[in-house]
């Protein structure tokens, strides 16, 4: 009673499809492979290793890629990558990314802001309408892979970007975790999240698996795995495991420098990992196996 919405809500025009999503899946028809980084909890290193993804996907320069940072309120990717003051530029084609090299660009809100220091205090629906704008707006160009990176949980951004990619091919999420218990309770949820939108699972990588000391090479357990960790989870939800990343003090050193660690320590254990994930075939989908009933068991998409 008195709600300014009630005819239209009540005529079902509000239940129609929003157009933009139809719009979305003609721009990136010349994205070749997209795909979402997730975390259930904040400060696993969901960011870091979105941003080593890509530079160690752009090490190939025959590749094109691109990083989207849907992160509205806490945008850290401009300062991983070394991109903190740039600007985006309008163009007749829409806004044009920055770029970190000639095959890597990179969008976030945080070129957006006046400061980066400026709290961005928006409602949902005002973050949707940016995640969209950046899906629909930007000049991506034809690309082999997108990255996405996510904020920590199962809210607005994300449902909001399952939506709008639902007319486009997405490979599927990598999603990141720690190994104590803690963090692999909200990993779970972040699990059962994906299941329930359909969107396929890459695999789940356990990041801050142990310290690896630069000097003497040895390992402690900073975060010990109670539970026996993220592998023992993948066993129990048959995921796989795509790499456990040792903590490097290095590694948080190259990123608030704004620099590539892999580029930096490319023989760290580290690194080594980083180079194992990329080259697996759950992100390279070199293999594709196909069960009787025309399910792939790699991408979970019906041939």
């Amino acid at each position: 009673q008195g709600c300014p919405n009630q005819k239209l809500c009540a005529s079902g025009a509000t239940k129609a499809p929003d157009p933009a999503i139809a719009e979305i899946g003609e721009k990136l028809s010349t994205v070749k492979h997209k795909i979402l980084v997730l975390s259930g909890k904040g400060g696993v290193g969901k960011s870091t290793f979105s941003a080593h993804l890509a530079h160690a996907l752009a090490s190939d320069t025959t590749k094109e890629i691109a990083l989207l940072d849907v992160d509205i309120c806490g945008p850290s990717i401009p300062r991983i990558m070394g991109l903190e003051g740039e600007q985006v530029h309008q163009s007749g084609s829409g806004w044009s990314p920055v770029y970190v090299d000639d095959n890597l660009a990179v969008m976030s809100i945080g070129f957006l802001l006046s400061s980066p220091d400026d709290a961005v205090i928006w409602r949902g629906p005002k973050k949707n309408g940016m995640i969209k704008q950046f899906l629909r707006d930007v000049d991506w160009g034809e690309l082999d892979y997108l990255i996405v990176d996510t904020p920590p949980g199962t809210s607005d951004e994300h449902l909001s970007i399952v939506q709008y990619l639902s007319s486009t091919h997405v490979d599927g999420a990598i999603i990141i975790a720690t190994p104590q218990e803690v963090s692999l309770q909200d990993v779970r949820k972040e699990i059962r999240f994906c299941q329930k939108v359909k969107l396929p699972i890459i695999g789940v990588v356990e990041n801050m698996s142990g310290f690896v000391c630069p000097k003497c090479k040895n390992t402690s357990q900073i975060f010990p795995p109670t539970t026996g960790g993220a592998e023992k989870m993948c066993a129990d939800l048959k995921l796989p495991l795509l790499g456990k990343v040792p903590l490097d003090p290095r590694i948080a050193r190259s990123c608030d420098e704004g620099r590539s660690f892999l580029s930096e320590v490319p023989d760290s254990p580290a690194a080594e990992v980083y180079q194992k994930i990329v080259q697996s075939e759950f992100v390279f989908r070199k293999t594709h196996k196909t069960h009787p009933d025309k399910h792939c068991t790699v991408c979970m998409y019906k041939k």
